[in-house]
């Protein structure tokens, strides 16, 4: 089935209020196998809430709303509807007596309004709401499903994972439910992941190949509709299978894990230890290694070398090295090997990090902005130094030149997993 969600609320239009009804609504939906196509925000207005109604109507087998359940004149929602579908309001009974002897228990006066949250439209089902006053609605009507949910996320998300839910695998009978599966990428762009695997997205009907991507990451989601778990796996292992066979030297994981993530997991495999110098990333390098948890355990620790009297100082790297006429710099693939290679001997770690280059705003060196170097020292081992030219904003750049430094470290170790 397709469906739509109606929210409800001119404090959403005004940006007063976070629309999370919406994700939520949509990620249930889909769990149950049901596409939701679009969503629509409008005003407490009678009119304009019937005017989304007839177009949803148009496009949807489902429609939910959600808000304006309320006691308030301007809780339209039950109203507009039984007016679109030309029936009455009507006094749900069971609730009205929980809102009565409620305000009883409380010894506070019940005003008028708020016999409000007990209308239903006649000939629906109501839906309970366990965490709140306002009577929720559950109705067919020439094919069309129509649920209504209060809007206050703390009342809404138990009613639709109860009685709504429940309501939905009713009228809807078999029941095929969403299965995904999450694929990571890394040392790939978007653009070029998208190319490699075109010709099976442009084919697709199920399962569904959708990618995603975030700085220095891909992700591609693997969707497809089973009556079971096991009949779904069958479809999903087929499609990894032939992503794989295009762009498996780039996978780092089979679930939503970040990239840093991935090493510390390969590290703590394999008994090995890190640690880093950072120069234009400013720590960003380690702060995404301590963000994993548990991490403490393979990473010694790591060195902030902004300036070069710092890298001389704490690294012990000449200034013969880093200025005067004729050194390589501080941006240079040879301080990228001395960085690397002392601080992993000043930790006695296994891999040593480092990362130089220039963020910007302007050249450093006579170097262009976006230039990196990261080198990774392993014991026992040749050091092994990269360059890059990235692009971006400072902090953009950043980002990326630690996450190649991760995907670099990363191949390292799985080869030798």
């Amino acid at each position: 089935m397709r469906a739509e969600i109606i929210a409800v609320g001119t404090e959403l239009l005004l940006g007063q209020t976070v629309n999370t009804n919406a994700t939520y609504l949509s990620r249930g939906l889909a769990e149950m196998g049901i596409d939701v196509y679009f969503q629509t925000v409008v005003g407490d207005n009678m009119g304009r809430i019937r005017q989304a109604v007839e177009l949803a109507r148009t496009r949807a087998d489902v429609i939910v709303f959600t808000g304006g359940l309320g006691p308030t004149q301007d809780d339209l929602t039950k109203d507009a509807l039984a007016a679109y579908l030309n029936k009455r309001i009507v006094i749900h009974e069971p609730s009205m007596a929980k809102i009565e002897a409620l305000f009883s228990a409380r010894g506070i006066h019940m005003v008028e309004s708020n016999r409000r949250q007990a209308n239903i439209i006649e000939g629906c089902e109501p839906l309970e709401n366990d965490a709140g006053l306002a009577v929720g609605n559950a109705i067919t009507v020439d094919g069309t499903h129509y649920v209504l949910l209060p809007g206050p996320p703390g009342e809404m998300k138990p009613m639709f994972d109860g009685p709504a839910k429940a309501w939905l695998r009713a009228v809807s009978g078999e029941e095929r439910k969403l299965y995904s599966r999450l694929l990571k990428f890394a040392g790939i762009g978007e653009s070029s992941l998208e190319q490699e695997l075109i010709d099976l997205i442009e084919r697709q009907s199920d399962p569904t190949i959708a990618p995603y991507a975030k700085e220095g990451e891909v992700a591609i989601r693997i969707s497809t509709k089973a009556l079971t778990e096991q009949a779904a796996a069958v479809l999903l292992d087929e499609a990894e299978e032939q992503i794989k066979k295009r762009v498996g030297k780039h996978m780092f994981a089979r679930e939503d894990i970040p990239l840093e993530e991935a090493v510390i997991r390969l590290l703590r495999a394999s008994g090995l230890k890190l640690a880093s110098a950072e120069s234009i990333t400013g720590g960003l390098f380690a702060e995404l290694v301590t963000n994993v948890p548990g991490s403490s355990g393979e990473f010694h620790g790591g060195v902030v070398t902004y300036t070069n009297a710092v890298k001389h100082k704490l690294l012990g790297i000449p200034m013969s090295q880093l200025e005067g006429t004729g050194a390589p710099g501080a941006v240079s693939e040879s301080t990228a090997v001395l960085m690397a290679e002392r601080i992993r001997e000043l930790t006695d770690s296994d891999f040593g990090v480092s990362l130089t280059g220039v963020a910007g705003p302007s050249e450093t060196e006579g170097k262009p902005v976006g230039l990196v170097y990261f080198a990774i020292a392993r014991r026992g081992q040749p050091t092994l130094v990269h360059t890059a030219q990235l692009g971006g904003s400072r902090s953009i750049i950043r980002l990326r030149a630690a996450k190649s430094a991760f995907y670099r470290l990363w191949q390292i170790l799985a080869k030798n997993e």
